[in-house]
């Protein structure tokens, strides 16, 4: 761990990164894997110092957020996929057409114009939602000279008190 690198990654192992070890670290970011890796002074340490610490409550949620499209698959009982692809597969060989030209379907290019399939509408939909939250949360950090971890806990917090008021619940 104590090897120069640009990203560390520390993962299921919890308090790797501690007061004893935070001041030996020669990287440029530590992006917690999983399991809570960086104790409360280590994390300090490292602010101190320089070193962005990417906390594992936001880089995990891809994890969550495949989960869910999975969640919502099942309850569906569809593949994400499904329901597109072959509408996708139309509107290309139409458009295709209409400039003026038509692949047989045994032609290598009629390949080219399938729908897309589950695995990639999951890696665009989890690409769109993992690089809105990073970018979101980066922001509202800086915007409120908060390191990345608060920045997370502030939004978190928040999103359920909204959640509550629009519920008419009183905290």
């Amino acid at each position: 761990m104590e090897l120069p690198c640009d990203i560390l990654i520390p993962a299921a192992i919890e308090r790797s990164v501690n007061n004893k070890n935070a001041n030996k670290l020669q990287c440029k970011v530590v992006v917690e894997g999983a399991n809570g890796p960086t104790t409360f002074m280590g994390e300090e340490i490292l602010l101190k110092r320089g070193i962005t610490v990417v906390p594992d409550m936001l880089i995990n949620v891809g994890g969550v957020t495949v989960s869910y499209f999975e969640w919502l698959k099942n309850l569906e009982h569809v593949a994400p996929g499904r329901l597109t692809k072959k509408y996708e597969e139309k509107k290309k060989i139409e458009m295709i057409e209409r400039l003026g030209y038509k692949f047989p379907s045994h032609s290598p290019q009629f390949k080219k114009l399938e729908g897309a399939k589950e695995i990639d509408i999951v890696y665009s939909g989890l690409e769109e939602i993992m690089t809105v939250a990073c970018r979101d949360h980066w922001k509202f950090a800086i915007e409120n000279a908060l390191n990345f971890r608060d920045a997370c806990l502030v939004k978190a917090i928040q999103k359920i008190y909204k959640h509550y008021e629009m519920a008419g619940l009183m905290i």
